[in-house]
């Protein structure tokens, strides 16, 4: 099931690549069906804090007509980052799944981890490494783009 909900995350993180965004999709799932889906639109948007993670959550939340998001799953290709991650707890998601960890901002695992601190109320469950290879892949091809258009 996992795989399944990861799959449209990264059709997300396409739509972001199309749009010259980083990479990067996410979706929330509540009852087994998609609440919420969105990519980053940093550029787009020219707002920083447009990340995947805190649009998908505006919406979900808009959705349930509440800020709580009990019963909801957030897949997101790339572990959150420490805005995400304080977003993720404040919304009381109670479980988030990713594929790629993030060795630069990583809020889950990787440098940071916000979502498994004991001095917060709200520790929601993680499964980190879902489809990993693609959700890595697509950052990889975009920076290399990126730098391929930099050297010439």
């Amino acid at each position: 099931m996992h795989e399944y909900f990861m799959q449209l995350a990264l059709a997300e993180a396409e739509a972001a690549f199309a749009e010259d965004e980083v990479p990067i999709g996410a979706v929330i799932v509540r009852d087994d069906r998609v609440i919420a889906s969105a990519h980053n639109q940093r550029e787009q948007l020219r707002d920083p804090t447009a990340h995947a993670e805190m649009i998908a959550i505006t919406q979900a939340a808009q959705q349930m007509e509440s800020w709580r998001l009990e019963g909801c799953t957030l897949y997101v290709t790339l572990e959150p980052c420490p805005m995400c991650a304080g977003a993720i707890l404040q919304a009381r998601i109670p479980t988030v799944v990713y594929g790629a960890p993030d060795p630069k901002a990583g809020a889950v695992h990787t440098l940071y981890q916000l979502l498994a601190d004991p001095r917060l109320n709200h520790r929601p469950q993680t499964v980190a490494g879902v489809l990993l290879d693609p959700c890595g892949q697509i950052l990889s091809r975009f920076f290399q783009a990126k730098r391929a258009l930099g050297k010439k």
